[in-house]
């Protein structure tokens, strides 16, 4: 840290020698005419020879990541927001006072270059420097090695410097940034209206979790930062938009981990006059789309195995499933004092009040999430914990309702939308009686979308999908922290 100091001292004091010879330390008035990628692509076939009669100029402006010195010249490699350029920088070429400053510029600083092309001895492409321009002065040094910022608590915490030092993360979020475009080119495509809902919510709804609370003075009341934009797209939906989406955060206030952030980025879409399993043949549509435009092919590499995403993917029920990956029979499944028993045998702790629903769902969690690693839909989800989906017209202990897993976790949730307004009252009450015995994630009572159901809600399906997870799947990234920009970290103090 004394040393840190010592280079933040001297890096002031430099500012001043700046200021006090006319240079502005942090000037705003250089204008790049081309980007550093750019001038590599226009002159990619060029030879040596060529470049000799190459008269134009590039301006161009970057971050110095390294220079070496030889007296009365110096390379530097200039990086920018594309990627990097050598620049030659001589005495004799931007003047006895500008070559003085530039001996005072440090790796990190921001600066103009203009200049010519031509390719060194080595042939690498460079640029000739006619003039150099300092525009930003930093004041502290990059890390150390700055070609590897290799602390993973620094990196997330000061995501800056990993953009700065790191290209494979700069990559990383280039490619999230057109995975997220390549969907809503997909989702206009298909005749989906792009919207957006509250981010507050007067009920937290749409999903079972633990909300965020926050309080408005003026209206003077409570608001939940939104779990879910679920309700208010169905009231879309009732107001006759046959078909939207969503692109934005959902906060739930619950754990972290390698798959979980606070703030997280979700597609929510609804489709009228669609089921859930419509919506499992678009979803294989539009995820093998991504994959073949962003990873080449549909047969791609995750933690160093293959999943291999041609459809048509698996599909079985949550029983099924329970039944394969537990080996178990069937039967017991279906009978209470059994599944109990087999809970308890797994290591499960059920409370007396779980009932056969959740008590399924927590079996599955343990016997099936963690080997469903090639891309495999779950159904006939049990009616207990899905409060908001349409009950199955032949067995009603079950709804019409999908989740997608691939490598080992949920990708998407979608089911076919409950739309008779008194089963959802009575399934809201439900869920009001089990907050009451404790459940912080049950459902809230929303008495407005219960009168928007009664206006009508055409028969719909609608699904969810986690964008981060996607974007880790496509990337072949292990933590949700490597896909999110600011990813939510302890208070630097507690660290």
């Amino acid at each position: 840290m004394e040393e840190l100091n010592e280079l933040l001292q001297q890096r002031r004091e430099k500012v001043q020698t700046f200021r006090a010879a006319g240079v502005n330390p942090f000037a705003n008035n250089f204008k790049p005419s081309h980007q550093t990628t750019e001038i590599a692509e226009l002159h990619v076939d060029h030879d040596a020879e060529q470049l000799q009669d190459c008269q134009e100029s590039y301006a161009i402006a970057g971050r110095i990541m390294a220079r070496r010195d030889f007296g009365k010249a110096a390379f530097i490699q200039l990086q920018d927001g594309s990627g990097r350029l050598q620049v030659y920088i001589a005495r004799d070429q931007i003047g006895e006072e500008a070559f003085g400053h530039f001996r005072k510029f440090d790796i990190g600083d921001i600066v103009g270059v203009v200049g010519l092309p031509f390719r060194t001895k080595t042939n690498e492409l460079s640029l000739r420097a006619s003039s150099l321009q300092l525009l930003t002065k930093s004041l502290l040094p990059l890390p150390e090695k700055w070609h590897g910022l290799t602390d993973v608590e620094t990196r997330y915490r000061q995501r800056y410097l990993d953009l700065i030092t790191n290209d494979e993360v700069r990559e990383m979020f280039f490619k999230r940034s057109r995975i997220v475009s390549l969907i809503r080119n997909h989702m206009l495509e298909n005749g989906y209206l792009e919207v957006e809902t509250p981010m507050m919510h007067p009920v937290a709804g749409g999903a079972t979790a633990r909300p965020f609370v926050t309080h408005h003075n003026t209206l003077k009341m409570d608001l939940f930062l939104r779990i879910a934009p679920e309700l208010y797209l169905k009231r879309l939906v009732v107001g006759g938009f046959d078909r939207v989406f969503e692109i934005n955060r959902n906060f739930r206030n619950e754990g972290i981990s390698i798959q979980h952030n606070p703030e997280f980025t979700m597609m929510e879409f609804y489709r009228a006059y669609a089921t859930y399993k419509d919506l499992m043949d678009y979803t294989e549509e539009l995820i093998c789309s991504l994959a073949s435009d962003v990873c080449g092919g549909l047969k791609i590499s995750y933690g160093g195995k293959e999943v291999d995403l041609t459809p048509p993917w698996d599909r079985l029920t949550m029983k099924e499933s329970i039944a394969k990956y537990g080996k178990v029979e069937l039967s017991i499944l279906d009978n209470y004092e059994q599944l109990r028993n087999y809970a308890e045998k797994l290591g499960l702790e059920p409370e007396e009040s779980t009932g056969p629903g959740k008590l399924l769902a927590e079996i599955f969690d343990v016997v099936v999430e963690p080997n469903l690693w090639q891309p495999t839909f779950i159904t006939e989800y049990p009616t207990e914990i899905s409060p908001l989906s349409r009950k199955n017209d032949d067995n009603p202990e079950v709804v019409d309702r999908f989740e997608l897993f691939v490598v080992g976790r949920e990708l998407a949730n979608a089911f076919s939308e409950l739309n008779d307004p008194i089963d959802q009252k009575e399934r809201f009450v439900q869920q009001l009686e089990e907050k009451a015995a404790g459940d912080d994630e049950a459902h809230a009572m929303d008495a407005d979308y219960i009168r928007a159901l009664e206006h009508g809600l055409p028969p719909t399906a609608g699904e969810g999908i986690g964008i981060d997870r996607l974007v880790m799947l496509l990337t072949d990234a292990s933590s949700i922290r490597d896909v999110i920009l600011f990813p939510q970290l302890k208070a630097e103090a507690d660290v």
